[in-house]
């Protein structure tokens, strides 16, 4: 089967241990165990329980305790509608596996996380990218998505919040989404990994399962839960499905870590703190951002309404992987290149560090700009 090279991955495989400040980092700052105790109530001696867990291969699908807690994330899913994953990437690929054939139409937003666009193009199916474009706030134009879908069309793969730029669809858009797919007779499949770091409100956003009744959503604990360690995601959505995701599930994954399982139980029943935490960064973040780009005459963006992400456009007259490298080799700040997410034109930033590293990044990037500024204005 030949599939195509990861772009971001690759990338961030590449780069993100030679950097000193990373902000192409996704997953807001992560946790410790000891963190992930005190948030619970718990302390070290409450690691005590781990000792007697013998290391078998555990509950199959996920231990009745982590799926009931994931369920409790929606509005109508139950233990039943989840099934336990290697993280949200083992999620998405095996929806794609259980749900897509050869010659199938796949519909996938891009930019968007690659799996969804270059899964579906290695099965064999054919595979119509609908463009998001910064002048509607990279939000999916409705009469195009409606247009694709009227020649036939298997499953649509959309993103939200999306990655890598923050855009958010709204319960009244997800739903219009759903009719549009109802109408084709298609499945949505939607990667809801940045759920919970919404800028307003609850900061949970609607649930492509609990809209669609053929809707697919996929998440993990490795973004706004700051517990990418875990390797732990999941998926919800109708129960056919679900059996359809377990019987690929048994030729790649067995199941997870019990350890993982435990910890990712603990911290789904403790979410409001850790949820709140990771708000607080995030929208804390997001102003400094906010406020680092009003003062850049170099820079500009569509604000994000969520996620961790955001697209930065830069007027260098550079290639965004060149400016991504010359950057990263000038200052030691590392960011995204477009150019790995079919993107090219725009710098990726991920906005979910720790302030200070937020800050000093900007202001070595700062720095960078301005030099580059100066060579231009003299040449």
């Amino acid at each position: 089967m030949h599939i195509e090279p990861f772009g971001v991955e690759i990338w961030m495989n590449e780069f993100e241990t030679k950097c000193e400040l990373n902000l192409a980092e996704t997953c807001v700052e992560s946790i410790t165990i000891a963190q992930l105790l005190a948030m619970a109530g718990r302390n070290d001696t409450d690691l005590s329980e781990l000792l007697s867990m013998k290391m078998t291969y555990g509950a199959i699908e996920g231990s009745d305790r982590l799926r009931d807690a994931i369920a409790s994330l929606y509005e109508k899913q139950a233990r039943d509608n989840v099934v336990v994953t290697h993280g949200t990437i083992g999620a998405n690929s095996l929806v794609h596996q259980a749900l897509v054939s050869r010659g199938d139409r796949v519909i996938a937003v891009v930019p968007t996380y690659q799996q969804h666009y270059s899964i579906p193009a290695s099965i064999g199916a054919e595979v119509l990218p609908l463009r998001l474009r910064e002048e509607d706030g990279f939000l999916p134009d409705l009469k195009e998505l409606r247009d694709l879908a009227a020649g036939g069309v298997r499953l649509i793969a959309i993103n939200n919040p999306n990655n890598p730029t923050g855009a958010l669809m709204d319960r009244p858009m997800l739903e219009e989404i759903a009719a549009i797919a109802r109408a084709a007779g298609a499945w949505v499949l939607c990667d809801e990994v940045y759920r919970g770091t919404d800028q307003q409100g609850s900061g949970m956003t609607a649930s492509m399962a609990d809209i669609y009744e053929k809707g697919v959503s996929t998440a993990g604990m490795s973004k706004a839960f700051s517990l990418a360690g875990l390797r732990l995601g999941w998926v919800a959505g109708p129960r056919e499905v679900i059996e359809e995701v377990v019987r690929h599930r048994d030729y790649n994954t067995i199941s997870v870590g019990m350890i993982d399982d435990h910890f990712a139980a603990l911290a789904l029943e403790s979410r409001d703190k850790i949820l709140a935490r990771s708000q607080s960064i995030t929208r804390g973040n997001l102003a400094i951002l906010a406020d680092w780009v009003d003062g850049e005459p170099l820079v500009s963006w569509v604000r994000p309404r969520s996620g961790t992400t955001a697209l930065l456009k830069i007027a260098l007259d550079m290639p965004s992987r060149d400016l991504c490298l010359a950057l990263l080799q000038e200052t030691g700040v590392m960011f995204t290149p477009g150019s790995a997410m079919d993107m090219e034109g725009y710098v990726r930033i991920g906005y979910a560090n720790a302030p200070d590293v937020l800050k000093a990044g900007l202001a070595r990037v700062s720095d960078f700009l301005a030099r580059r500024a100066g060579t231009r204005a003299r040449a």
